[in-house]
């Protein structure tokens, strides 16, 4: 069994985790940064990249008092190497490596996207490779087939857009308060999803990749046609269809391979959205598959699904040098086509 103690500072939480290897997160301490950039109606990165040099260490410090062990009793160190805003992303890291140099120990640089690919087998012991995965979140939105640590094939991409970020942008434009993606679900909980006409982007198409800039544009033509809460109810049913739609035909073109998925799976941010999962849980009985989800707090961005990357990275011989870079762009398949129209994000 070993310890790996992981951090994440790629957005705007700071987090450390005390995971082992047999699926057991000893501690977890966790920084957010929600007031700081309130005011702002999202996150600023330079004042998110301060926030992560000041509340780093002592989480450290404190998850490792929490597990009751030292530093030298760490097996590996795992910290997110990107993608990210780059600030924060040089934060964890460069913390990673002096912590692995001091008690020589190795380094893991964990990509944030496996770190989300991989954290519904942190939950799920049962969950094997290969799985077809949608990860969705603030930054991105792709259909993945997890074959197995460090091998991925991106199925899907969002050619601008991703679903959180649509989340998080309604949010502002119906003055709902950042973080956005909780704010719309609360609101729309009491609205009515078929109120208001909005753009289903890209559904219908053969090739199941997303598309959300239009419908945020939509829904900033449609302020004030109807109440906060039948816009936000409009907005989500919107991207639940598309999120559906776009996963039937990687699911259905999967499902053909020579070895099919073993289980529809969601991961991101966007994953604690109860109507996402409700509709995924579906479409995944639809054809004949298990559906797993992590628990909510897991589905945010944490350590504890870095260091649970970093056990799997280790487990399978894979550690870095110290010299390792910061990425604030890093595909988990970069042998995958640039799909047109689409900007740097996919």
């Amino acid at each position: 069994m070993a310890l790996i103690l992981g951090l994440e500072s790629s957005c705007d939480e700071t987090a450390a985790a005390l995971v082992t290897s047999d699926r057991v997160v000893r501690a977890h301490r966790l920084a957010g940064q929600e007031a700081a950039h309130r005011p702002y109606g999202g996150v600023v990165p330079e004042i998110a990249a301060r926030a992560h040099v000041e509340a780093l260490i002592p989480l450290v410090e404190g998850a490792l008092a929490d597990a009751g062990v030292s530093l030298s009793q760490v097996d590996a160190i795992a910290a997110t190497a990107g993608p990210g805003l780059i600030g924060g992303v040089m934060v964890g890291l460069v913390t990673g490596k002096a912590l692995a140099h001091a008690v020589g120990k190795p380094l893991i640089a964990v990509n944030h996207l496996e770190g989300h690919a991989l954290s519904p087998r942190l939950a799920d012991p049962d969950l094997a490779f290969p799985y077809l995965l949608l990860l969705v979140s603030g930054g991105h939105c792709q259909l993945l087939l997890v074959q197995g640590v460090g091998r991925y094939r991106r199925l899907a991409t969002t050619i601008d857009d991703a679903a959180g970020e649509a989340f998080d942008k309604t949010a502002k434009l119906l003055g709902l308060g950042f973080p956005g993606g909780p704010a719309v679900e609360r609101a729309a909980a009491s609205g009515n999803p078929r109120a208001v006409p909005l753009p289903r982007p890209l559904v219908g198409s053969g090739e199941p990749h997303f598309s959300f800039a239009g419908l945020k544009s939509a829904v900033a033509r449609a302020v004030g046609s109807a109440s906060v809460d039948d816009l936000a109810a409009s907005f989500q049913q919107a991207v639940v269809d598309c999120l559906i739609d776009r996963t039937r035909i990687a699911l259905g073109a999967a499902l053909d391979a020579a070895e099919p998925p073993t289980a529809l799976v969601v991961a991101g941010g966007v994953a604690a959205n109860q109507a996402v999962r409700g509709a995924l849980q579906r479409l995944a009985g639809d054809h004949g598959l298990r559906f797993v989800a992590p628990p909510l707090w897991l589905c945010t961005d944490n350590a504890a699904m870095i260091g649970w990357a970093g056990a799997e990275r280790l487990t399978a011989g894979l550690t870095d040098g110290l010299d390792f870079p910061a990425r604030p762009r890093w595909p988990l398949d970069p042998a995958a086509e640039s799909v047109r129209g689409a900007g740097v994000k996919a």
